[in-house]
């Protein structure tokens, strides 16, 4: 039987959601508090991240947040606040951030990340695509021998999951990337990775799919759902109310928000992230992670992206000039020949990454409602975590055998 599928999130979960169920000749409307043109979709680092083992809720980023929390243009922000879904997040957060559970999440990292890495590159073999993709790993850059140390660790254990990780000298680190200045020591490289130009696709992606016949619906906010014994039959807007057979809430940084409409608590945090684009050519060959500063770096189509931070501070969209700033510094300290104007720190964005408090995403049905799914809580890894929680909604939904075990991801994992 031909589905009615109302997906409420236009980011890169809600689209590549909208890709898979349109497989299954669903029929879909998605909608969008915004205009689709904006948010963490659209301003994020393009990295597609199997290197990123380790989640955010891991031992000692507490005391690095507590250290960091009263310093506004640190790599991680917390703003204190009494808010009680961000005390219990914080808590849980806590709970979260051990050695054995960092340890059990990573081959479910690993496992969710090698799996959408596999999807893109089946996407990008679509002739109905043609977007910027490029497989040349990722450089973990730094200054110290201790940062060097702690990232190598991390290296060692993607090299346990089966990753292929290689430890660069100075000398070998020069001749792949010449723009790195004297003042780096050496490089972590993870040649699993790849990297795109997120904007570029998402574009792509919603013209495929409008198509295919997929209805969008812009500026729309769901104001209130109708519930008849376990199944969520319609959702009301301010000019409409819209049924269907199933929903799927992939609303980001808002879902939460949005869940507690069913009842439902399912903890998630904002964390507001920042990018810069340079379209003026770098010579920047390789994506990289400035360690020390927690700065991203990515060589696009058309310009090269410097992103980071995260900033815990509710949902907000307002630009602190001295995130900005930071991102640039550090730019210019770690590479020859970059200097970032005003012009284009003034052009900065920003987007909201929807936080778990354990680091991993929530994918899912809810136990209350038989046809109520859930794709949210990815924080830095949505991107590189779209096709795969996408193509694991649509199996979900249509009872088919998953690509890979969910449980992890269960959706109520900490009611």
């Amino acid at each position: 039987m031909k589905k009615r599928v109302v997906i409420i999130g236009g980011g890169i979960i809600g689209l590549c959601t909208a890709y898979y169920l349109q497989k299954e000749a669903a029929e879909i409307i998605v909608i969008d508090k915004s205009d689709f043109t904006s948010g963490a979709s659209y301003v994020n680092a393009g990295l597609i991240t199997p290197s990123h083992i380790i989640s955010l809720a891991s031992p000692g980023i507490i005391t690095k947040g507590i250290q960091w929390m009263f310093n506004s243009s640190s790599p991680f922000y917390v703003k204190p606040r009494l808010n009680y879904d961000f005390l219990q997040w914080s808590w849980l957060f806590k709970k979260s951030a051990t050695s054995q559970k960092v340890a059990s999440s990573i081959p479910v990292i690993r496992d969710i990340n090698l799996l959408s890495i596999r999807l893109y590159e089946e996407m990008k073999l679509d002739e109905n695509f043609n977007f910027f993709y490029k497989h040349q790993g990722l450089l973990m850059l730094y200054k110290t021998d201790k940062a060097g140390e702690q990232e190598w660790n991390v290296g060692k254990k993607a090299i346990d999951c089966g990753l292929k990780v290689e430890h660069l000298s100075r000398k070998l680190l020069q001749e792949i990337e010449p723009t790195v200045n004297s003042t780096i020591k050496g490089a972590i490289h993870y040649l699993s990775d790849a990297h795109m130009t997120p904007h570029q696709f998402m574009q792509q992606m919603k013209h495929f799919l409008i198509d295919k016949g997929v209805v969008f619906k812009e500026n729309t906010e769901v104001e209130d759902f109708e519930i008849q014994s376990n199944v969520v039959s319609g959702l009301k807007t301010k000019n409409e109310f819209i049924k269907f057979d199933e929903v799927v809430i992939a609303s980001g940084s808002w879902s939460q928000q949005i869940l507690k409409k069913l009842q439902i608590n399912v903890p998630v945090q904002a964390g507001k992230g920042y990018r810069i684009d340079v379209t003026k050519p770098t010579k920047i060959n390789i994506p990289s992670i400035l360690l020390e500063a927690k700065v991203a770096v990515t060589p696009m189509e058309n310009a090269t992206r410097f992103a980071g931070t995260m900033e815990l501070g509710g949902i907000n969209h307002t630009i602190n000039p001295k995130r900005v700033n930071a991102i640039a510094n550090a730019a210019e300290s770690y590479y020859n020949e970059i200097q970032i104007n005003e012009d284009d720190k003034t052009s900065a964005k920003c987007g909201l990454r929807p936080c778990s408090p354990d680091g991993l995403p929530y994918i899912g049905k809810l136990s209350n409602f038989s046809n109520v799914t859930v794709g949210t809580g990815h924080a830095m890894m949505g991107w590189s975590l779209g096709p795969a929680t996408g193509k694991l909604i649509s199996e979900v939904i249509y009872n088919k055998k998953t690509s890979m075990n969910i449980n992890p991801f269960h959706v109520e994992r900490f009611s």
